[in-house]
């Protein structure tokens, strides 16, 4: 396949053609973000870009500034089609994000995911070398789109350091397999979306623990080293040095 073309979007046209990619991969009845929504936020500055491959368009993010203070930019939505998943659109979007923030002068980007998708915490923590800082319960409310289903949307907010490299993180000297020394883990399912479809019962249970493993050690100042894709996020306690 070739290399996507990643592009900031402002025209009228392209924008609705976003909106209709966000409500496609998202699987909802509503737009998620309307394009008239998306004009008003290109003009205001925001960070709206598409990713095309021959001539189609089959990814896009939209971001928004934070407070002036922070310097932050608050990566809102990104998608791709989920038939080309895997062929590094996502990495190529994030990274077209990343040099048009550093090019006004912003040196992070932060987000939110759900915490029971495997694949965006490895993508977020491991790929991208973003780190957990907060956990949100219920953050949004109901959502009631395919990604979603009735399950409570329970969000961790991610920042993203941009003059860091990204690379995958060096192991802790010293670490034991699975964490370092008096952390934790906390497991994750292998595919939440499957298992709202084929047993929500099963699936509510995983945010109620995953939540409780979670938040309120977050909030006790516990740190998240990494997720392993086997073993979930591992979690370092208060006070320890990482070298």
């Amino acid at each position: 396949m070739a290399e996507p073309e990643l592009r900031e979007l402002t025209e009228l046209a392209d924008l609705h053609e976003l909106s209709d990619l966000f409500t496609e991969v998202w699987g909802a009845a509503e737009p998620l973000v309307a394009g008239d929504l998306l004009r008003a936020m290109s003009k205001a500055g925001s960070y709206i870009a598409g990713a095309y491959v021959d001539g189609r368009l089959v990814g896009g993010a939209l971001g928004f500034h934070s407070a002036p203070s922070a310097r932050v930019l608050h990566s809102h939505i990104a998608a791709v089609l989920p038939q080309l998943a895997g062929r590094r659109i996502g990495m190529a979007l994030k990274q077209h994000q990343r040099a048009w923030a550093l090019a006004r002068g912003i040196n992070a980007i932060e987000w939110t995911y759900d915490p029971l998708i495997a694949r965006n915490a490895h993508f977020n923590i491991v790929k991208l070398g973003a780190r957990p800082v907060e956990y949100l319960p219920d953050f949004y409310g109901p959502m009631e789109d395919a990604i979603n289903g009735l399950d409570e949307s329970d969000r961790v907010l991610v920042r993203w350091e941009l003059d860091e490299s990204g690379a995958e993180p060096t192991p802790v000297p010293g670490q034991v397999p699975g964490g370092v020394p008096g952390g934790v883990r906390v497991e994750v399912p292998g595919d939440i979306e499957a298992l709202r479809v084929s047993d929500p019962a099963a699936a509510a249970r995983w945010r109620l623990q995953v939540r409780e493993g979670l938040a309120p050690r977050m909030a006790d100042g516990w740190r998240v080293t990494g997720f392993d894709r086997h073993r979930g996020y591992l979690l370092a306690p208060p006070g320890l040095r990482l070298m």
